[in-house]
């Protein structure tokens, strides 16, 4: 405990968004509250007359670009719903079940893989590959870990305000590496301009971005330090899958939408209104104000 005290002290920014999560300030507005935590992850001052750069727009929309719908988007639940009204429901992970509380779900009825998450929450998540050497309390306690956080308050993201706190559980899928890799694609008024590639999350997590085309940019995010040399492999459905962010992302500023690809199926993952929640620094500066500079306010 002492070592995560200390890392909190030698890490402000950490410490603050970790209280805000808490509900610690709830009383502060929330120009307030993310120029305080701007300055304190990013190291500079928030810029919102106007913003420039991509982290700074993000900060911008959270405060002036609220639609009742996007609370929809951002639920685990409903989103699915959402998505399969506008692209369809073969691109839909089959839901097993949702449920307002722990307790309330029998995992004896559950099959021998699922996937259970928040539907508030980013995160939290519990992979279950083999029920018979399943920890069904360790999940119980991460699960209830995740309802009572929100996700509002320490980002101040608004769309997750109105989110009601549930669990889902989806079909396990994973690709023919006994992987899932989802491919994020950044869309600025509904036109897909990049994407980027997560890889080795469960040793040491990096990242790739390209273009649509499927070159490699020259840049990335410090937090997930790119590797130029590494070759991913392109989704087989690179064209399908632009198509299909583009349809999701229409009359969108900005909407990042993430897609799966397993079995050459295409398959929804979750749209993300705000990418690191916008506190996000990146291997060359540059680019968070060329990133900026799609987004039309």
């Amino acid at each position: 405990m002492a070592k995560t005290i200390k890392d909190f002290l030698k890490k402000p920014g950490l410490l603050f968004v970790s209280l805000g999560h808490r509900g610690w300030w709830h009383w502060m507005d929330d120009e307030t509250y993310l120029k305080i935590a701007f300055r304190s992850k990013m190291g500079k001052k928030l810029r919102l007359d106007p913003p420039v750069t991509f982290s700074e727009k993000l900060q911008w929309l959270k405060l002036h670009d609220r639609k009742p719908e996007y609370s929809r988007m951002v639920d685990k639940a409903e989103a699915k719903e959402y998505v399969a009204e506008r692209i369809g429901e073969q691109y839909i992970i089959p839901t097993i079940g949702v449920w307002d509380k722990v307790e309330d779900i029998d995992f004896t009825a559950l099959p021998a893989q699922f996937v259970l998450k928040a539907t508030h929450d980013s995160g939290g998540l519990v992979i279950c590959k083999d029920k018979s050497t399943f920890d069904v309390e360790a999940a119980k306690e991460k699960l209830k870990k995740s309802l009572s956080k929100s996700f509002y308050w320490g980002q101040r993201e608004w769309p997750y305000k109105a989110v009601k706190p549930r669990i889902i559980a989806e079909k396990y899928i994973e690709d023919k590496n006994g992987e899932l890799n989802d491919y994020k694609f950044f869309c600025f008024g509904g036109k897909a301009k990049f994407f980027k590639i997560d890889f080795d999350r469960h040793i040491e997590h990096h990242a790739n971005y390209y273009d649509c085309d499927g070159n490699l940019l020259p840049f990335g995010e410090v937090a997930y330090k790119p590797i130029p040399e590494r070759k991913l492999d392109m989704p087989k459905n690179l064209k399908l899958m632009i198509e299909l962010a583009e349809k999701l992302s229409e009359g969108m500023r900005f909407l990042r939408v993430d897609l799966y690809e397993v079995e050459n199926q295409v398959l929804f993952g979750e749209l993300t209104f705000y990418p690191i929640s916008g506190f996000g620094k990146y291997t060359d500066e540059a680019w968070d104000e060329k990133i900026g500079s799609w987004i039309q306010l």
